[in-house]
């Protein structure tokens, strides 16, 4: 049955005959920027036609562009499940989902990332919700981290990003995001301005950065590392990177470190993130990611706030839903602001 609100790509690619062999049958996850469509052993990723500022993916020329970004990029920590890129063809009215090596670009209306299809059970988040989460899990996922780290990129280019000038467009975007939701349940003003003076005080220490900079620390990292996008199966899996905008992936490695480590906090897994720190600090010899860490946590946490107030505020979201986001919002805020003091 054709679902109206959907584009009619998006109605093909829900039914089991359009791919090869056949699932059983096809499950569609949407995100704000993604139509995502679970089939078997199988997962494909189409990019919605949006333009939010910090991403544009409103050219089929951009998602083919940004779809190849995805793939090189998620190769470094993923090669296994991330498998090619797909080609969405439509003739004579009809679509057909074949590898882009094999499509007819003339006949193209969409490009897609193939990606092998890990169990939803060994996910991170989910293993975290279920009570599973051990500090030897931890462990492995910061040896992975380790070595990715070390062999990523740092030229000057991305060195330009640790500096204090570059770090603060990143957070004041934020600020200035959020500003509307002032003296709501989530955000009361209090907390935004303590946050945000925080944040100003800590970027005034140009010696810091010119020192994590002059260290090597700044690199092509990962940029959204947390829960949500690791897997904890066969071995630890890391996906989903940011691949739409080099500013919010060329950073400090203690950005990333951070964002896994509030992520932990938020779960009320103190010891393991703290561990996690410890670890990955000692085994790759940064004395002085320690510096950055509450600043960077903070950071993390107001961008997931933020992500959940948006959520909540979109038209399309259910009452349940909008209540769950607001409330999840007022906690990351708490825990921004708790980093802060």
């Amino acid at each position: 049955m054709q679902n109206e609100q959907l584009p009619d790509f998006v109605n093909f690619l829900l039914q089991p005959t359009a791919y090869a062999p056949a699932p059983e049958t096809v499950k569609l996850v949407q995100t704000h920027i993604s139509y995502v469509f679970i089939a078997g052993d199988f997962v494909y990723k189409f990019k919605k036609p949006v333009d939010f500022g910090f991403l544009d993916f409103t050219t089929l020329a951009k998602r083919h562009q940004y779809c190849q970004q995805e793939l090189i990029l998620n190769r470094r920590l993923c090669p296994s499940i991330y498998l090619d890129l797909v080609a969405l063809e439509k003739i004579n009215n009809n679509f057909n989902l074949t590898d882009q090596a094999h499509a007819n670009v003339n006949n193209t209306v969409e490009f897609g990332v193939k990606m092998k299809r890990m169990p939803e059970e060994r996910m991170m988040a989910n293993v975290i919700r279920a009570g599973g989460l051990n500090p030897e899990m931890v462990d492995a996922v910061c040896d992975v981290l380790v070595p990715f780290y070390a062999k990523a990129d740092g030229g000057p280019e991305i060195q330009e990003f640790g500096r204090p000038e570059a770090v603060s467009v990143n957070i004041f975007e934020n600020f200035s995001q959020t500003e509307g939701f002032i003296g709501s349940k989530s955000l009361s003003k209090s907390q935004f301005d303590r946050i945000k003076k925080f944040s100003t005080t800590f970027l005034q220490q140009d010696d810091l950065f010119a020192e994590r900079i002059s260290a090597g620390r700044i690199r092509d990292c990962h940029g959204d590392m947390y829960s949500a996008n690791i897997c904890l199966a066969d071995k630890v899996y890391i996906f989903d990177c940011i691949e739409f905008n080099e500013r919010f992936r060329f950073c400090d490695v203690a950005s990333d470190i951070a964002f896994l480590a509030m992520d932990l906090d938020f779960h009320g897994l103190t010891n393991i993130s703290n561990r996690f720190v410890s670890r990955f600090m000692k085994k790759s010899e940064d004395d002085t990611l320690g510096k950055m860490l509450n600043f960077y946590k903070c950071y993390r946490a107001y961008v997931r706030g933020k992500i959940n107030l948006f959520t909540a505020n979109a038209p399309e979201v259910d009452m349940p839903t909008k209540q769950q986001c607001l409330e999840m919002a007022a906690k990351y805020f708490q825990l921004a602001e708790r980093y802060a003091t």
